[in-house]
């Protein structure tokens, strides 16, 4: 059987709705990558996304559903307008070249008149393996891979704090290290995308910050640990 070096995938949607004493209070739409083929590798993608679709509506329900069911209880006796809350599951593909498939999830979390709470995922899969690849796979083996994101990162802020472009938190150096996630990264055509999460070093303004780090000089979009 040959290596697989491309996915070709359709949407998968499943949606939700829960009431109170017959009313709308919560609605939920998830939308994940939903792979074609049998083989090992599809179906193991399949399965992840899948996997993520269930936790997000078992978390909508069990965490989101009790708020939602509270909020609607006391505008009821407030004699205040019902809330609609509702929350969104997606996905888009931001690289597919070369045997390696990479994806970013968002969950959009709509509860009030406040900004959005906005999560995001990032995975990058080698298709041949049929598992995803970690983010020091894309530089030189024994690189210091870690402390250059970081230091890229602050450059940029610095940058765009000279440009007047963007707002952070007093203390963003110190979170931008603390709050580092080697998991939180997808690849563009461009270069390698690390993101930070919602509120980790900036406000709610900037939704989740991402530092794009272009290719060249040490970063590839090919798996340099095993060369």
């Amino acid at each position: 059987m040959g290596e697989r070096l491309a996915l070709k995938t359709e949407p998968f949607a499943a949606e939700r709705e829960w009431t109170v004493e017959g009313v709308p209070v919560l609605s939920a739409l998830a939308q994940v990558p939903e792979p074609e083929g049998k083989d090992r590798t599809a179906r193991r993608i399949k399965r992840f996304y899948r996997l993520q679709c269930r936790a997000f509506l078992r978390y909508c329900e069990k965490c989101l559903l009790p708020q939602a069911a509270a909020e609607y209880r006391a505008a009821l006796e407030a004699s205040r307008p019902l809330p609609a809350f509702r929350a969104e599951l997606s996905y888009r593909v931001t690289y597919h070249e070369g045997g390696l498939w990479s994806v970013c999830t968002q969950t959009r979390e709509t509860l009030g008149p406040g900004p959005a709470l906005v999560t995001r995922r990032g995975d990058t899969w080698d298709l041949a393996a049929g598992y995803p690849v970690p983010l020091k796979d894309f530089f030189p083996a024994g690189a210091a891979w870690k402390k250059r994101i970081l230091r890229h990162a602050e450059e940029e802020i610095r940058r765009r704090e000279r440009a007047g472009a963007g707002r952070w938190r007093e203390d963003w150096r110190r979170q931008l290290r603390r709050r580092f996630n080697p998991q939180n990264f997808y690849l563009t055509a461009e270069g390698l995308a690390c993101f930070w999460p919602m509120y980790a070093i900036a406000p709610a303004s900037e939704g989740v910050p991402v530092f794009l780090l272009p290719y060249g000089e040490g970063v590839s979009p090919e798996r340099k640990a095993e060369a």
